[in-house]
């Protein structure tokens, strides 16, 4: 039976820590800051972009300011907003894994906590943007996730309800927001999550993109048949 769909972005369907940490050691020169690595800008993936600009202030000096940051992350958006889609980000799968899911008619959408018009913009620029009817940003609504309503305003969005709805991502904001919503989670094992995949509490954990159809059809089961 079609479901509905929410997917997580970052660390789920692209791999944006390269970009991201490049736009940000861009912000920290212009600060004279030094470079942050690569896995400190993996380890604060998830959040929004606040509080990466903030983590990557923090590890590189004095925090910022409460009258700086508005600046530091309004420039930080403009140079990440500058770098062009990377074909290259996306995950082993994810173009095919989308088309076939469209094709069994899931309704899909798309829910972060990064700005919805990058967002919007990333989509397009991988040819993604035909998938998904609704796209919720961390901007979009006064709650990001771990909140349940940016999940919530996905499903509305695509007519859907809770009782089919699914969320895929690879974090725990994905994870709780699922549970506050009331809908299972299946978490992805190679994104950005800060502790071990198995401890984030999805219902079910995949290892490729390509094994969700799969993992559907386990919920799907599940739902008809629950173990009492």
């Amino acid at each position: 039976m079609p479901a509905t769909l929410i997917f997580d972005l970052d660390g789920t369907l692209i791999d944006s820590a390269d970009q991201l940490g490049l736009a940000l050691n861009w912000l920290l020169a212009e600060w004279g800051r030094e470079p942050v690595s690569g896995d400190m800008v993996r380890r604060s993936i998830g959040d929004g972009v606040r509080p990466l600009v903030e983590r990557g202030f923090a590890a590189t000096g004095p925090a910022l300011a409460e009258a700086e940051a508005g600046p530091a992350v309004a420039r930080f958006l403009a140079l990440y907003a500058g770098l062009p889609a990377d074909p290259a980000c996306l995950y082993p799968g994810v173009p095919e894994t989308l088309r076939g899911l469209a094709g069994a008619g899931h309704a899909m959408g798309l829910c972060t906590n990064k700005p919805w018009r990058i967002t919007r913009d990333i989509l397009a620029g991988l040819g993604l943007d035909p998938f998904f009817a609704m796209v919720v940003g961390g901007d979009s609504l006064p709650q990001r996730k771990p909140a349940p309503e940016p999940l919530l305003a996905v499903i509305a969005g695509l007519r859907g309800s809770t009782a089919e709805a699914v969320m895929i991502g690879d974090g725990p904001n994905d994870v709780a927001a699922a549970r506050a919503a009331g809908i299972p989670a299946i978490a992805v094992t190679y994104g950005y999550p800060l502790k071990s995949p198995a401890d984030l509490s999805a219902d079910l954990l995949i290892d490729r993109f390509a094994d969700l159809p799969e993992a559907l059809a386990t919920l799907a089961r599940n739902r008809a048949d629950p173990v009492e």
